[in-house]
């Protein structure tokens, strides 16, 4: 039985993945600071382990994952996906505590998990696994007043890139899903705020899900490196 760890698996697109691959027949780490809203994502399945953990705390990283590897025997796939955007707000306007916590999480958070399974992917038998980052849109093109989350994510197209060469010497693939506009809990949120006729264009979160579905399912000689999955009426492309 395949198994992946999913970080940020409490809520949106962590959770929507968690359900999938758990009824696809895969064994899931749940990965998130609050182990209740993990507990109710996992729905008492034997094949689920949540882990009440901050990706931005080294220790209780290592620890998750030792747990993980403990119970599944290996860690075939790392989804990371934990991240948040932080503050909307002009760069002057922003407290730089403020730009340094969504830095730790959406940047030092995930290296700290890619450290993680990458060390085990390269020392476990048979050797090798995958590695998925959640980028995002924003990786090629920001949202106004979106300084903190669209450097973050920058950043993280950058430890893909760098993952991936790295791990071709001991079978660890990597590469990164930019997601656009998945109906999370969150967008809806903001759809409903939206005046008349100004809401944006959404998807069904169960995309973005089957997307990172097809990039963990790949055999090892395969990978996509870089995935964009949005909404198809975003203003993504063309001029402004």
């Amino acid at each position: 039985m395949r198994s992946i760890l999913i970080t940020g698996a409490s809520s949106g697109i962590g959770a929507a993945c968690a359900r999938l691959f758990l009824a696809e027949g895969w064994r899931v780490g749940l990965l998130a600071r609050r182990e209740e809203m993990l507990r109710e994502v996992a729905e008492g399945s034997q094949n689920a382990l949540c882990l009440a953990a901050d990706v931005t705390d080294e220790g209780a990283v290592e620890a998750a994952f030792d747990r993980f590897t403990d119970w599944a025997g290996r860690i075939d796939v790392l989804f990371n996906n934990a991240g948040a955007f932080g503050k909307a707000a002009f760069i002057d306007e922003m407290d730089p505590e403020e730009f340094r916590a969504v830095v730790d999480l959406n940047v030092t958070g995930m290296f700290l998990c890619a450290r993680a399974a990458f060390g085990r992917m390269r020392r476990q038998d048979p050797q090798g696994g995958r590695i998925v980052n959640n980028g995002s849109i924003s990786a090629h093109v920001p949202r106004e007043r979106s300084v903190a989350y669209t450097t973050t994510k920058h950043a993280v197209t950058g430890l893909t890139r760098t993952l991936s060469l790295d791990g071709r010497a001991f079978g660890i693939a990597c590469g990164q899903i930019d997601i656009g506009n998945a109906r999370t809990p969150l967008l809806e949120a903001a759809v409903k705020a939206a005046p008349p006729g100004e809401a944006p264009p959404t998807m069904d979160v169960d995309h973005a899900a089957r997307a990172v579905l097809h990039m963990a399912e790949l055999p090892p000689e395969a990978n996509v490196q870089f995935m964009t999955i949005m909404a198809t009426n975003m203003p993504y492309i063309g001029r402004g």
